[in-house]
């Protein structure tokens, strides 16, 4: 018998779990592995708050009493302003080099018919398998030969280059799954290949390109291996170093000082891990496009 149409209407929606307790082993895991993640970085946070005496006597308590002290020293320095302005110059330039030549490339691969497209794109692949540590003296011989050494110019590049493998796996499926209907329609419309690419492409790939760039802005602002080959080794002044050889440099410096360390690596943490919450949501949504593509 069927049931009249007010009668389900009226039937009361089942509100959805937001835990299944029936798996606790999931959730414990999922815990300690939290735990073990955010403990090392509040450790550091809440550190930079106690002075070097208050952790000598006990490393693992609480502040007592709380100090600004360690942070303000941090942020009057100018040290620490120019490695952030290094940074900051670096990542963006590597972030903007990924976008534009890993879109340009990655559109080659997707969305043309070519002899060789195939091995072209396993190329980018096997990139992936090559590491930095590999072509760290020949990078850094070539950078010298060529007079880049020293400069942000010769970090840049590298660390675009080391980028792209990552950059073009992840656009090369997002654009190919756009439809192939919308380019016919963009023709017929009177559009060329280029327009088609920078007026219905382009803000199609929002999501992808967004990952790649907050991706390419993380690596870039938490590399070590480059910035010390390139900058510390090419004779760089200390004051324009990148912040993770700033990090190293001035734990060296002030190493009887353990607030002011302390101080000095949580506040170079933040700018990346605040760009990153920001973009949270639009590098999931890339990262789903592209497999799902």
């Amino acid at each position: 018998m069927t049931r009249p149409a007010h009668a389900t209407a009226a039937r009361p929606l089942k509100r959805r779990k937001a835990f299944d307790w029936s798996q606790p082993g999931v959730y414990l895991v999922a815990l300690f592995v939290v735990v073990i993640s955010v403990a090392p970085v509040a450790y550091v946070w809440i550190g930079g708050f106690r002075t070097t005496p208050d952790i000598n006597a006990d490393p693992a308590g609480w502040p007592n009493p709380w100090s600004l002290e360690s942070y303000i020293g941090v942020l009057t320095s100018s040290r620490f302003w120019g490695s952030v302005f290094s940074s900051s110059l670096v990542g963006l330039g590597t972030t903007l080099g990924v976008v534009v030549l890993g879109v340009m490339a990655a559109f080659v691969i997707a969305r043309y018919t070519f002899r060789g497209r195939a091995a072209l794109y396993a190329l980018f692949a096997a990139g992936l398998m090559f590491p930095l540590t590999v072509a760290a003296l020949p990078l850094t011989v070539l950078l010298r030969d060529i007079g880049l050494q020293g400069s942000f110019l010769g970090l840049i590049i590298p660390q675009v280059a080391f980028a792209l493998p990552t950059t073009i796996i992840i656009l090369v499926p997002f654009l190919r799954a756009i439809p192939a209907e919308l380019e016919e329609a963009a023709v017929i419309d009177g559009a060329t290949r280029v327009g088609f690419f920078w007026r219905i492409l382009l803000p199609l790939s929002t999501p992808g390109l967004v990952t790649v760039g907050v991706l390419a802005f993380i690596g870039s602002w938490n590399a070590y291996l480059l910035p010390l080959l390139v900058l510390a080794a090419g004779g760089m002044p200390q004051d324009l170093w990148t912040l993770p050889l700033g990090v190293q440099q001035f734990s060296t410096q002030y190493s009887a000082d353990t607030g002011a360390v302390l101080a000095y690596t949580s506040l170079s943490m933040l700018p990346a891990l605040a760009f990153f919450l920001a973009a949270e949501k639009r590098i999931v949504g890339g990262l789903t496009g592209a497999v799902k593509g």
